[in-house]
């Protein structure tokens, strides 16, 4: 295929080009080295970073980040940081922090995604639509959706939720960081009303060694993966890593096959001085079925009578699965750069990168051939390039020992070029390429669309009182350009955003913290969105948030505390529209105002046991009457509860060790919710469960950590849907739901994800 051609070419560039930046990267921070330790060693605030050296970094960078820059008691054990069996952390940042760190992430599931470490955090309700993270899913957050939350790896963004997989494979992750209705200045995001979610990756071992694991599972689950560490190569102060994971897996509703191959490749060099560069790279290659997404009539068939509605293996039926498929390439590049300049002065650069094509295939009915006769048409939502480069510049100076100011510049280009080409089918019944000439019947409609972004930020972290009051204040001025262009012309449109944020901690005593939050946040159409906005239909307009946020914290010996309130007001509020073969179209719903009340609570551990709860109230209320443009009528949607905003979130973990046995059990509760604007049409609440249970042996020769655990998903066998498809105007209107089982546009409603049926996957891994 073109496409794979083209990848190949990339990816020869791409290592000439990391070979040539690392280089750079060497030399300007080696200069910058020396002319720093000639002078006075370094501010207070650069001699924490300085006083780490490589091997400790992995252990103690969490430390640090949750304490602030300035503080200098650091620890050396991650239980020290964690509570419930590293389901909750000690946090010190001036703004609502939820994570998941390493420790509960190696009880979970290898194929897990991040969406699954952090289903059991208060501010979230998590949607999948299968149990080995294949195909993503959806995230509920306050009123909000993943949509609304900006997601990066390394602190640079990445994949949406829905293809979250390609970012990193689960083992190199090592801790998940919610940052709910909050994002900090200097970040480059776009869409962060609703947060942020940063994944940080594997930290390369300061010795050669590596990590393998084998898990097989229900559903045919079949998965492999290794990583090698370089340890320091020579006497570099350059460490590295590489892993490869292969998953194979069939389709748990239905029929149908699922393959996934994966890349991750690290490389991190540190300086006496505090300066250092890191190199994240991951490539995914997916060929996937794309499932069917149940009306609510059809669910409860199936949870009445068994009914399935999922794909067919008949390859005469127009549901057959090879008929319905996803074929993926994506590649991903996280560099960041912190170079300390002066005893005062430093620079970071955060360039990104990704790359990804590929196509969706459907039934798209039947064509009449030269000779009169009929052949059945496959429909494709094509892919040329779907592109994001984009670069942070930040230069940070010590004013004085309290403040430290920095300003800097973002700049962010994405791009899609996306066509709907249509080919006769193979006589298998299969979709073929749609590059292949063979079977071509008509290129299709052929869009584009984009977005660039020029942005400049300052922002002031100041200290007072002996380090007890904390204040964080930070302004950015983002200038977005988006275009988009189809067979019938072009659009676009010029937009300012002014995001202004304060934040404010002060630390009571050794226990306790108090902090207040306060910003202004936007979200704007993805570019891969618009390509299915004809320019007959304009532009929505950008959606703006104002949040507030008060909270207390506390943790001792025995327990980690963190109580929130909030406040939302999001004007010209954007949703988004489920077409079918996984795309979605935005449209504007007016404005919404959510509030309540976040609560976590963890323990220490006891008796080898550490539990865990957490609890969200939101008051989520639609604030605008909406018109609907497919029945012609104004909804009266005002006062009603606002779309995909649970009142209640519940959960609760225990987490058990002794000796080397291990074992995990969580609970997650999801209260009933509208999944329409006007409110007509409603999903009850749900319960979804996990339970993993595990040894860790004692070495045996190379195999330093050889451990075997069972993981659990659905325990209960509950048929429940987890959440809607995406939001529709009205339960009375026909055109917003597409059911690939039956004919196109049928029925009334919206659709759904539901849990999968019970799993189980066995593992065995170890250290080496």
């Amino acid at each position: 295929m073109a496409c794979i051609s083209g990848r190949t070419q990339f990816k020869a560039g791409l290592a000439v080009l990391l070979t040539s930046a690392t280089c750079l990267a060497q030399n300007v921070v080696l200069a910058a080295t020396q002319s720093a330790v000639s002078g006075d060693r370094h501010s207070k605030r650069h001699t924490v970073s300085a006083g780490r050296n490589a091997a400790d970094r992995h252990v103690t960078r969490n430390a640090v980040e949750a304490r602030g820059e300035e503080q200098i008691s650091v620890t050396t054990s991650r239980q020290a940081l964690n509570g419930g069996g590293g389901m909750m952390r000690i946090e010190h940042a001036p703004r609502n922090v939820q994570t998941v760190d390493h420790e509960y992430i190696s009880m979970r599931n290898p194929s897990s995604t991040a969406l699954d470490l952090i289903q059991n955090l208060p501010s979230v309700s998590i949607s999948t639509p299968d149990p080995y993270g294949m195909q993503g899913g959806q995230i509920q957050s306050r009123g909000l959706t993943d949509l609304d939350m900006a997601l990066l790896v390394d602190g640079a963004p990445a994949a949406a939720a829905k293809y979250i997989t390609e970012n990193i494979d689960t083992e190199n992750v090592e801790s998940v960081s919610l940052t709910p209705g909050s994002s900090e200045t200097a970040l480059p995001v776009m869409s962060a009303a609703s947060g942020t979610m940063n994944e940080t990756t594997h930290t390369p071992d300061k010795k050669f060694g590596g990590l393998v694991d084998f898990s097989y599972g229900t559903n045919n689950l079949s998965r492999e993966f290794i990583r090698v560490d370089t340890g320091e190569i020579g006497h570099s102060g350059v460490r590295g890593y590489f892993s490869f994971s292969n998953t194979h897996t069939r389709s748990w509703m239905g029929a149908g096959i699922n393959d996934r191959r994966h890349i991750d490749f690290g490389l991190n060099k540190t300086w006496q001085n505090g300066s250092f560069a890191k190199t994240f790279v991951s490539w995914n290659w997916e060929d996937f079925m794309i499932d069917n997404y149940p009306t609510q009539q059809e669910f409860y068939k199936y949870k009445h009578t068994g009914e399935g509605y999922g794909r067919s293996a008949n390859s005469n039926n127009i549901n057959y699965w090879k008929n319905n498929t996803d074929y993926w390439n994506q590649v991903f590049i996280s560099a960041p750069i912190h170079i300390v300049l002066t005893r005062r002065l430093a620079f970071d650069l955060q360039p990104y990168y990704s790359l990804g094509k590929g196509w969706d295939a459907s039934p798209g009915g039947t064509a009449t051939q030269a000779d009169g006769s009929t052949r059945n048409v496959t429909s494709y939502f094509l892919q040329g390039a779907t592109e994001r480069r984009g670069a942070v510049a930040k230069l940070g100076f010590d004013v004085d020992r309290h403040n430290h100011v920095s300003f800097g510049y973002w700049y962010e280009n994405n791009y899609t070029q996306q066509s709907y080409p249509t080919s006769y089918t193979m006589e298998s019944g299969a979709a073929p390429s749609p590059n292949a000439a063979t079977y071509l019947i008509d290129a299709g409609d052929q869009q584009n669309a984009g977005t660039e972004i020029h942005s400049l930020f300052i922002e002031d972290h100041a200290k007072y009182l002996n380090d007890k009051l904390d204040i964080q204040a930070g302004f950015k001025f983002v200038m977005a350009n988006t275009w988009n262009k189809d067979l019938y012309g072009r659009m676009a449109n010029n937009r300012t955003e002014p995001l202004p944020q304060l934040s404010v901690g002060y630390t009571i005593d050794e226990h306790s913290q108090i902090y207040l939050n306060a910003e202004g946040d936007y979200r704007q159409p993805s570019a891969v969105d618009l390509g299915w906005l004809y320019t007959s239909v304009p532009i929505p307009k950008n959606q703006y948030s104002i949040k507030e946020e008060l909270g207390y914290r506390y943790h001792d010996q025995h327990i980690i505390l963190d109580a929130s309130f909030f406040n939302y007001n999001v004007t010209n509020r954007i949703v988004n529209q489920y077409l079918g073969m996984n795309q979605f179209k935005p449209f504007s719903i007016g404005n919404q105002h959510m509030r309540g009340l976040d609560f976590m609570i963890s323990g220490r551990p006891i008796h080898g046991f550490s539990p865990y709860a957490s609890v969200e109230y939101l008051h989520a209320v639609q604030d605008s009457n909406v018109f609907d443009p497919y029945t012609n009528v104004m909804l009266n949607s005002k006062g009603t509860q606002a779309i995909m905003a649970p009142r209640i979130l519940a959960n609760f973990g225990l987490t058990y060790k002794y000796a080397g046995f291990f074992g995990n059990a969580s609970l997650h509760y999801t209260g009933p919710q509208s999944v329409s604007v006007a409110g007509d049409q409603r999903m009850p609440g749900f319960v979804t469960n996990t339970i993993s249970l595990g040894y860790r042996f004692k070495p045996i020769g190379i195999a330093q950590s050889p451990t075997i655990k069972l993981n659990f998903a659905n325990v209960t066998g509950s048929i429940v849907r987890t959440g809607a498809m995406g939001a529709i105007y009205s339960a009375k209107d026909p055109s917003t739901v597409y059911s690939g089982s039956l004919a196109p546009y049928t029925g009334y409603g919206n659709s759904f994800m539901t849990a999968a049926r019970f799993t189980m996957t066995g593992t065995v891994s170890t250290s080496f």
